[in-house]
């Protein structure tokens, strides 16, 4: 039998908006027959898809599949065919424009069977899988031994230690370790609530503010399933829980890089830190007095107003703070979180402890 004879396609120019025509080199290659088998024709055709490619002139490269040239046409010539219609932005490729216009949709399409827990892009979805499948923590910081899944997990952790602040707001001069830190700062300028609940539509700008307000349509507040082991103090959220251990282990991870003080709670830094700066951005509309927080300023105003919404369950008794209501409690339940490291005595308030600790140190006050 004769040998077989195939074509091979090489698409030098290939059609677009620009040209209608396209070149082809077609070349001759042999096919060996094997001996003492009978030709198929299936076999042809999986032989001839095989010797297809497909050849762009401008670059030279050759593709197997018509798919990927025309993604890498696009690519080659830096042409945005394809617009979000909502935004106006312009992608190369008509799958990102679809993974970007999720952003508009709030479309999850990748859903985790464990936990049912939706994610945007696969991507996401694979990062959140380690939290199940436990992560291989490859990355080690050389400072305090903590391990990382990924790189980039490990680079942002650093700027803990080193102190780095590299994303700056525009308009207070507020440096953050994270981007997404700005992001939530940038709030406190613009007023911008992007979290709206259900049923009352109360708006909030923290996602974890908005969960937290939810609970008091579905009486979840009532419930405080994170319990201390030490104190059995319970707490509706679980990082109120880590940050309430700290009390007891006396550790503090936060440290002031202009003075070396350190704090058991990160918002207790940023309080802290704007001692040095003197920033005092938020100013009362009745007495002129300023405060660096705007949390301040609105415990601030009850000052002025009288109100007192912070209510004791068992004497009625009301206060402007719910600090203050804390500590009052502790009168009817007897707690006392407090303890002394060197003597195990307990107290009630931390200032109670300070005093305390004296007697043990010989330090005066003054």
């Amino acid at each position: 039998m004769d040998h077989l004879k195939i074509l091979k396609q090489e698409i030098t120019s290939f059609p677009s908006q620009e040209t209608d025509f396209m070149e082809v080199k077609v070349e001759e290659h042999p096919i060996e027959e094997e001996p003492n088998q009978h030709f198929r024709k299936p076999d042809l055709f999986k032989q001839e898809k095989a010797s297809l490619s497909f050849e762009y002139s401008q670059c030279n490269k050759t593709f197997l599949e018509k798919f990927n040239l025309l993604n890498h046409q696009n690519t080659c010539c830096g042409e945005n065919q394809v617009q979000c219609s909502q935004c106006a932005r312009s992608f190369t490729l008509e799958n990102d424009l679809v993974k970007h216009q999720r952003t508009h949709s709030g479309e999850k399409p990748f859903q985790f069977s464990q936990c049912n827990k939706s994610f945007t892009l696969t991507n996401n979805l694979v990062k959140h899988q380690i939290i199940h499948t436990g992560p291989d923590k490859s990355y080690q910081c050389s400072q305090c031994n903590n391990s990382f899944a990924r790189k980039s997990s490990l680079v942002r952790h650093q700027r803990i230690h080193l102190g780095e602040k590299p994303f700056q707001c525009s308009q207070c001069n507020n440096s953050f370790t994270l981007k997404n830190d700005l992001v939530k700062h940038q709030r406190t300028h613009t007023g911008e609530k992007p979290f709206q609940c259900s049923q009352c539509n109360k708006r909030c700008a923290l996602k974890s503010h908005l969960a937290s307000h939810q609970r008091i349509h579905t009486g979840e507040n009532l419930e405080k399933p994170f319990q201390c082991s030490q104190c059995t103090k319970s707490f509706t959220q679980k990082s109120n829980l880590v940050s309430h251990q700290i009390i007891h282990t006396g550790e503090k991870p936060f440290q002031c890089i202009q003075c070396n003080k350190s704090f058991a709670v990160k918002s207790n830094l940023v309080s802290h830190q704007i001692i040095h700066t003197g920033e005092k951005p938020f100013q009362c509309s009745q007495c002129n007095n300023s405060f660096a927080r705007k949390s301040h300023l609105v415990s601030h105003h009850r000052i002025h107003t009288g109100e007192k919404p912070f209510q004791c369950s068992q004497c009625n008794k009301r206060f402007i703070q719910t600090n203050d209501l804390v500590r009052h409690q502790r009168t009817h339940t007897g707690e006392k979180p407090y303890q002394c490291s060197q003597c195990n005595k307990h107290f009630a308030q931390a200032s109670s402890l300070v005093i305390h600790q004296r007697i043990h140190t010989g330090k005066k006050p003054f």
